[in-house]
């Protein structure tokens, strides 16, 4: 029960960090999106295993990659991660922040469907009902603006399965982000040292104030991916799924309030749908609480 609550806590504080980040995104503008990629995968790198080393002896952290499998599932959670990444960066600087919207309410039915699928996992009556609701909202999305958009699917499936190789992972996570971030973190390096020598990278554009902000995205990234990959191995995805739904309502909040972005009534009525799902979700892991969490008789 104290791991089943570590997990809820990280996955809470996840989706909360994850929910603000379009305030830090948004002060980067106008340095390009690939330009903000490459800086982003090599930080992530760096802080990774600063924080690696702070807990971990060098053999504790490189060890384990004498495994060829676990080379091969970290390598290949960091290459579908890397993809994640970029379709966010490229879709918030690209002006296609609706379809980054849609696949954000896609991903947490994507991930259920995992769940069940891969992982045998079992629904109750309130989590089925909670699931019923987001998928209703989800089809008020793609029915009011007619395009099923690539951006949406690739933000939606790639978290997926990136949450679904988590799910099994055995390393401590900020080891296993070293590991997924160590290749891509040179050819990233390789390719900043080209851009700026060449005077065509960030520094070039003469605005110093926003270029020294930029090695904190490594830093932002790090601080929730770390906490999803823990709450990862100790909350069932179908949580971790509509756990996801938290930081598209504070996005969606910012864009009214702060950024000013026009909202129109599908996108309200969407978001009035999710959250009545949720109540529901909250009501049945409540009542799963209070029966010891071995509440089988409400399985579905």
């Amino acid at each position: 029960m104290n791991e089943y609550r570590k997990g809820v806590l990280c996955l809470l504080s996840c989706q909360l960090l994850w929910g603000f980040c379009p305030i830090y995104w948004q002060a980067l503008v106008p340095i390009p999106s690939w330009i903000i990629i490459l800086y982003r995968i090599f930080t992530m790198f760096v802080y990774s295993y600063i924080g690696a080393r702070l807990r971990y002896s060098r053999e504790e952290i490189w060890g384990p990659l004498k495994d060829r499998a676990v080379r091969r599932k970290y390598f290949t959670a960091g290459l579908i991660l890397t993809v994640n990444w970029s379709i966010y960066i490229w879709a918030m600087t690209s002006e296609r922040v609706i379809q980054a919207s849609i696949g954000y309410y896609i991903e947490p039915i994507v991930i259920c469907a995992v769940g069940i699928i891969v992982f045998k996992e079992q629904l109750t009556r309130y989590n089925l009902t909670a699931m019923l609701f987001a998928l209703a909202a989800i089809i008020v999305i793609l029915f009011h603006y007619r395009q099923v958009p690539g951006v949406a699917l690739g933000l939606a499936c790639t978290w997926a399965v990136y949450s679904s190789i988590k799910k099994t992972a055995e390393q401590p996570a900020i080891v296993a982000l070293v590991y997924e971030t160590m290749i891509y973190a040179v050819l990233a390096l390789i390719a900043i040292l080209f851009i700026e020598t060449k005077g065509i990278g960030a520094i070039s554009m003469g605005i110093p104030g926003k270029y020294a902000l930029m090695y904190l995205s490594g830093l932002i990234t790090l601080i929730p991916v770390a906490l999803f990959s823990v709450a990862a191995r100790r909350v069932p995805l179908f949580m971790i799924g509509l756990a996801q739904y938290i930081s598209p309502t504070i996005s969606l909040l910012l864009g009214i309030f702060l950024f000013k972005e026009p909202i129109d009534r599908v996108q309200i009525l969407a978001f009035i749908i999710i959250w009545t799902g949720l109540c529901f979700f909250t009501y049945g892991e409540f009542k799963k609480a209070g029966n010891g969490g071995g509440a089988q008789d409400a399985a579905v």
